[in-house]
């Protein structure tokens, strides 16, 4: 008997009819948000009290007419209140505080930047879907961007006082002085925090990105930093020897991740220590049933991290290559010694330290 001759359960379809309801509007809400947050309108409605269209459409120096249509649809969908009786829009400080710039890591509204990036690849992911292959990382217009605004956010609440005292007695090192490379370090922001926070040390970044790795110099140079230095090369011909290397969710990306994870091993002194934030996820589709981003994660494996390394014909690892892929890796490609860290609050990421040798 085929699925098609079964007797519906009513009560179940009728269920499922209601999700596709929520997932068509939630999808066009995250548009919408994703304006709200590049026309910068979240920040301005938090600085307001009840106002007009007008009055926040001035405010925000924007035209009145779009403002007044997406303030609708941010009303419907539960972000903005409305008062009819004066024709004023308020956005409660609870909502504010997952929308406006102010909230760093905690600001939502930034991540739905990238569902317009998507879109414009649909095409090409749908082609990779008959042929194979994947969609190569220039089709990706503000990627660079995108990712150093979202990591920006983290890095500059947590870095310093969080995500590095995860290794034990590596804050203390950095201080007295040492040698330090960022795997991946597209603009470079990781990199210069570190470099402003540990003048003693000395950091380089290396990236595939001309684009990236410019920005990086440029902003190295506008702060006057003398202990940075950024090169366009291969992770995975990895050159010189340090004491401390870094790669922040960029393992997962690569076409080689196993070559880059050896040639790390290899470059590490040998009281070195490997940091790697990755996705916080399992590598069984089962135990991710109730990740809170599951749906997010896959969607942005199949729309860029697996489908870029499949169009250098690589690996193709996908975001969700979990945790006990990534212990597999870490084992195979030299480090024996690993711990599995998190970070408060950080529900995106894991942080590996890792240690080469038994």
């Amino acid at each position: 008997m085929t699925a098609q001759t079964h007797d519906l359960d009513p009560v179940r379809q009728e269920r499922f009819a209601e999700r596709m309801v929520e997932v068509l509007n939630d999808s066009c809400l995250g548009y919408l948000c994703s304006l709200g947050h590049r026309t910068r309108l979240f920040d301005v409605l938090s600085g307001l009290p009840p106002a007009t269209s007008e009055r926040i459409a001035e405010a925000a120096g924007l035209d009145e007419r779009y403002v007044r249509e997406w303030l609708g649809g941010m009303t419907v969908g539960g972000f903005v209140e409305y008062a009819p009786d004066d024709g004023t829009y308020w956005l409660p400080p609870e909502h504010a505080a997952s929308l406006v710039r102010a909230a760093g890591p905690d600001n939502m509204a930034s991540f739905l930047q990238d569902l317009a990036l998507l879109g414009i690849v649909e095409d090409q992911v749908l082609e990779a879907f008959h042929k194979g292959g994947g969609v190569p990382y220039s089709s990706y217009p503000r990627f660079q961007d995108l990712q150093a605004e979202e990591t920006a956010r983290v890095y500059d609440a947590a870095l310093v006082e969080s995500i590095v005292p995860v290794a034990p007695g590596l804050p203390e090192r950095l201080r007295e002085g040492i040698d330090a490379l960022d795997v991946g370090t597209g603009q470079g922001h990781a990199v210069i925090l570190l470099a402003e926070a540990f003048p003693a040390s000395r950091f380089r970044g290396v990236d595939m990105s001309e684009t990236g790795i410019a920005a990086a110099r440029d902003e190295a140079a506008r702060r006057g930093l003398a202990n940075v230095r950024f090169d366009v090369a291969d992770s995975a011909e990895l050159t010189g020897s340090y004491d401390l290397i870094t790669a922040f969710d960029v393992i997962h990306d690569l076409a080689r991740p196993a070559r880059t994870l050896s040639a790390i091993a290899d470059a590490l002194r040998d009281d070195g220590v490997f940091l790697m934030g990755d996705i916080a996820a399992s590598s069984k589709l089962e135990e991710n049933l109730d990740h809170p981003l599951g749906p997010t994660l896959y969607t942005f494996s199949v729309f860029y991290c697996m489908t870029v390394s499949l169009g250098e014909g690589g690996a193709g690892l996908g975001t969700v290559w979990g945790r006990q892929t990534a212990l597999r890796m870490l084992a195979e490609a030299g480090f024996g010694d690993v711990d599995v860290r998190q970070v408060e609050g950080d529900i995106l990421n894991v942080y590996y330290v890792a240690r080469p040798g038994h």
